[in-house]
Order: C-alpha cells, then structure tokens, then sequence
C-alpha cells in the first residue's frame, strides 16, 4: 500500500522525464497559442495536457510513445483548430465566445449578467481589484473570452476604444 518496489519509482522518473521533455518541446515548437486561456477550447487542450501527463507518469499501461503520441495529437489538433478559426469566421464564431458588456457607463447589464451567471458582487470585487473606489470612475465592465473581467476608467481622451468588438457595445449608445 505504501511502497510497491522500486520498479515503479524507476519507471516514474525516467518516463516522466521523458514526457517532460517532450511535451516542453511539443509546446515550443507549437507556439504560445497552445497554453493561453483565450477561450473554453484552450483551456481544455491544457487540462487535456495536464491529464495525459499525469497518465503517463502514473500508468504503467500506457508507453512513452503512446504518451508523446498523444501529447502531439492534441497539439496538432488545437493548432488546426486555431489556424482555421483565423481564416473561417464561421468557425471562429462556433468555437470562440465574444466580450460581454456587463457595465456601461453608470448602469449595469441585467439581461447580460443573469445569462451571464455573474453576480453584481462580482463586478464590483473586480472593481476594488483594479483598484477603483467608485463606480462612477468607470465607463465599461467587459466580460473577456477566457472569463476574467477587464475594468475600463472613464477618460478625457477621445481615443479609438477598446469595447469596438464587444457585445451589446452599439446598443448602449
């Protein structure tokens, strides 16, 4: 129960070694696209990446090879997906969500934060994180693809907007 022999231990190491290394090098080669949290489909890849590692090291069933083998499939097959969602907007649209306007200037969002499932408490916590005092110090509330919440301060500057591809933005003015 507490220790099965050395064998197992031995195998941990070197496989888990192994699989280290080549998904550090899978992950390289494949770029930066691959561990970000832009949306749901990433986010799975990397627990997807988290849980064949873990299976690697701790299964004595599954080879190295099986191991990098999938390590690379799903790799290539988020890579895929991301390439084609640059280039097809239908795509695009089926895999990625958009912002969400939750608060715009003075008034919060209902219809949105209710199919949103957030909460009035949560937008003002994001507030006090970003270190506002009022809410009448900001224009915008944005709720991101990869679900955190971006906090817009009310300026003087009428520079070009960042809440152009939001959701509900062309309604609220």
């Amino acid at each position: 129960m507490f220790f099965n022999g050395w064998e197992g231990i031995e195998r941990t190491l070197i496989v888990g070694t192994f699989a280290y290394i080549g998904l550090i090098l899978l992950l390289r080669i494949s770029g930066k696209r691959t561990l970000s949290k832009m949306n749901a489909f990433d986010l799975v890849v990397t627990v997807a990446l988290g849980s064949t590692l873990a299976t690697i090291l701790l299964s004595e069933k599954i080879a190295l090879s099986e191991g990098l083998a999938a390590f690379f499939l799903l790799i290539a097959l988020q890579y895929i997906i991301a390439w084609l969602s640059v280039r097809s907007k239908l795509l695009s649209d089926f895999i990625k969500s958009n912002p969400e306007l939750l608060y715009y200037e003075g008034e919060f969002h209902w219809k949105v934060m209710k199919r949103e499932r957030i909460l009035e408490v949560e937008i003002l916590q994001a507030a006090r994180t970003n270190n506002v005092e009022s809410m009448d110090a900001i224009q915008a509330v944005v709720l991101e693809t990869d679900g955190t919440f971006s906090i817009i301060k009310k300026t003087d500057n009428d520079q070009r907007s960042t809440l152009s591809n939001v959701n509900n933005h062309s309604k609220s003015k």
